[in-house]
């Protein structure tokens, strides 16, 4: 059956009698590994539909068990990222990290577009890239189901001013959660909730990307909000050891 799709190429591995496998975040399909032999040199535009931060649309044949990329075509390039060693590197991380926690071939088109979203702020931005990478995670966390609760106790539910923060409780602590946990000596990490984190994360969440354009956190609120986002990401959605990590 032939089809088409829009989407976003996440990683290729070449393989034998040149061709390759892309592995292709798809609107229609969600996460896909689909075969080629389009070449990866030249400048026609199927080869460059198959570059990294490249939104495209593909043509497929697709059967009950493969994907094969018949043809592509560019919808946008956001080649300045790769002009830019931090954008390049921050938007490495981004891909790896979604392509870690897709489910295959389910569509996510919320997600889809937040990815979108981020590639346009992304070559724009000069600064706070950072920042923009952690309200992309804190915005996945939500539209995967797996937000924290910010707004009570993790524990007991109770509404009430954060005391630290969980991972493994799954959000914010009161005082007497809190100390309740520490006290029984469990392995739970509490962080704690200084810089204003919490009210950081809200706001990354209640916010398009777009609105985040012009904002950058603190270093030390950033390093703490990193800690717990990748940590998290670990816990829920099994996003962990990615080898664009430690290059941002």
């Amino acid at each position: 059956m032939l089809t088409d799709t829009e989407g976003i190429v996440l990683r290729q591995i070449k393989t034998s009698y040149g061709r390759r496998m892309i592995l292709l975040f798809s609107r229609k399909y969600g996460k896909i590994s689909a075969g080629t032999s389009i070449g990866d040199k030249g400048r026609n535009r199927s080869s460059l539909a198959l570059r990294p931060f490249t939104y495209g649309r593909y043509e497929l044949f697709k059967n009950r068990e493969s994907y094969n990329i018949n043809s592509a075509d560019v919808i946008k390039s956001y080649y300045g990222i790769g002009e830019n060693v931090d954008k390049y590197m921050s938007g490495a991380y981004v891909l790896e990290f979604t392509e870690k926690v897709l489910p295959e071939e389910v569509p996510y088109p919320s997600v889809f577009k937040l990815l979108t979203d981020f590639f346009e702020l992304l070559e724009k931005r000069e600064k706070g890239i950072g920042t923009l990478v952690l309200a992309y995670q804190a915005n996945i966390f939500k539209l995967m189901g797996v937000m924290p609760q910010l707004d009570s106790c993790a524990v007991c539910g109770k509404e009430c001013n954060a005391a630290g923060f969980s991972v493994e409780e799954g959000g914010i602590l009161c005082s007497e959660c809190a100390q309740n946990i520490e006290n029984s000596q469990s392995h739970t990490l509490i962080y704690d909730v200084k810089f204003g984190i919490v009210d950081i994360l809200r706001f990354f969440t209640t916010n398009p990307l777009k609105n985040l354009e012009n904002l950058a956190v603190r270093k030390d609120a950033g390093d703490l909000l990193q800690k717990i986002i990748r940590e998290y990401a670990a816990y829920y959605l099994d996003a962990s050891d990615l080898k664009s990590e430690e290059l941002i």
